[in-house]
């Protein structure tokens, strides 16, 4: 049971629902997370009109593997459910790639950088070494891409922050994080 409520689309606030409405013709549905961030309208304005903007940036495939792997670090089912989905059937990556991601990793080399510096801009909240710069200049990323990842990285911690406080109940083929004992 979700700890904020997660409105019915009826029920969201007046200045959501074209969002919404955007949201359903772009995906087919509005999953859970977005009617709970349609409780605020600026938020869900502010949420969608980064994630055009980011959709815009590296590739569908390198933005998913970074949102497993941050959804992994920080714990979040509902966004490891949501992008093993998407991952798999929208970015079209293996389900054995989607474990490489959510473990930091990935078998392609360039999106291994990519991904292992995600991994290490969540873990280290940002305090990332020459070494890990250079990593992701030596696999081909100019320094405009690496603000892109890093911009990646802060929208997956949003949704993984809200989902987590949230309690969002998961309504994608469920995935859990692996918990560290």
């Amino acid at each position: 049971m979700p700890r904020l409520a997660i409105p019915a689309r009826d029920d969201v606030p007046a200045g959501s629902k074209p969002i919404l409405d955007a949201v359903e013709k772009q995906l087919g549905v509005v999953p859970n997370m977005f009617r709970l961030i349609a409780s605020s309208p600026a938020a869900l304005q502010g949420y969608t009109a980064n994630n055009a903007a980011l959709a815009k940036t590296l590739d569908v495939k390198t933005r998913e593997r970074i949102a497993l792997a941050v959804a992994e670090v920080n714990g979040c089912d509902y966004c490891l459910s949501a992008h093993s989905y998407l991952g798999m059937n929208m970015a079209k990556i293996s389900g054995e790639e989607i474990a490489l991601n959510r473990m930091g990793r990935s078998g392609d080399p360039k999106a291994d950088a990519a991904v292992r510096f995600a991994t290490g801009v969540v873990r280290d909240r940002g305090r990332v070494t020459d070494l890990d710069i250079a990593a992701l200049r030596d696999a081909g990323f100019s320094d405009g891409q690496i603000v892109e990842i890093v911009a990646v990285v802060a929208e997956n911690i949003f949704t993984n922050l809200l989902n987590v406080v949230a309690q969002t109940d998961i309504d994608f083929p469920v995935v859990q994080a692996n918990r560290a004992a």
